[in-house]
């Protein structure tokens, strides 16, 4: 999951940075409304995390902008503004959730997890897909009943492809939400990280759709646990 954090205070951001990446996120970080309403416009994100009180455009202006534009990501409100009128202006600029700092970042984890979730159509936390289950709220795979272990690249691949089963996912948009930016990426090593993940999951549970990308079979046979 690739999350967009626009926040001005730089240690602030950073801290929230590395508590999400903790949970397996990708986070890209604006320090001004300027360049985060750019990469809003330009990359893809799963959900952004929104300071209200930013240098050059102000966080209620970037989110018309983001809609105006038709950029649908979900969006969370983060800020030191508790009125009233601040959050309705946040809603009525296209916020999807709102919270004011200062903030425990298990609460914020849990709410972008379900902001992800219900933006790829998905009320219910759980996930089935053949043998495989996904909690998309806490974050844990069963396979057969039984939790699997998973290093964080495997968790983040797996968990792109269980949120659109079924649907081919392509490389690019892979590399984009597996990888931090700063990443070096060897050309294999996303081939390498799913066939571990077939050795963990069972080798018909992903399909590879030559010249395209990935598939999460709901059809698929699990390995034997």
């Amino acid at each position: 999951m690739r999350v967009l954090l626009v926040e001005d205070d730089r240690l602030l951001a950073r801290e929230i940075a590395q508590a999400l990446r903790r949970e397996n996120f990708v986070v890209d970080i604006a320090a001004d409304g300027e360049d985060g309403q750019h990469l809003g416009e330009t990359e893809a994100y799963d959900a952004a995390v929104l300071d209200l009180g930013l240098p050059k455009i102000t966080g209620v202006n970037v989110l018309r902008e983001w809609r105006k534009k038709g950029r649908h990501l979900p969006v969370l409100i983060l800020t030191a503004r508790d009125g009233w009128t601040d959050k309705v202006d946040g809603f009525k600029a296209g916020a999807d959730d709102y919270l004011t700092k200062p903030v425990r970042v298990e609460e914020l984890v849990m709410r972008l997890r379900a902001l992800v979730r219900r933006a790829v159509g998905y009320a219910e936390p759980r996930i089935a897909c053949g043998p495989l289950n996904f909690d998309a709220q806490t974050g844990v795979f069963e396979l057969n009943g039984l939790p699997i272990r998973l290093t964080a690249l495997e968790w983040r691949v797996l968990a792109c492809l269980a949120l659109r089963h079924d649907v081919v996912v392509e490389r690019s948009e892979l590399n984009e939400k597996v990888y931090d930016g700063d990443a070096e990426v060897d050309s294999n090593s996303l081939e390498v990280i799913v066939a571990r993940l077939r050795r963990k999951i069972g080798h018909g549970m992903i399909e590879t759709i030559r010249g395209r990308g990935y598939r999460l079979s709901s059809g698929g046979a699990g390995a034997t646990p």
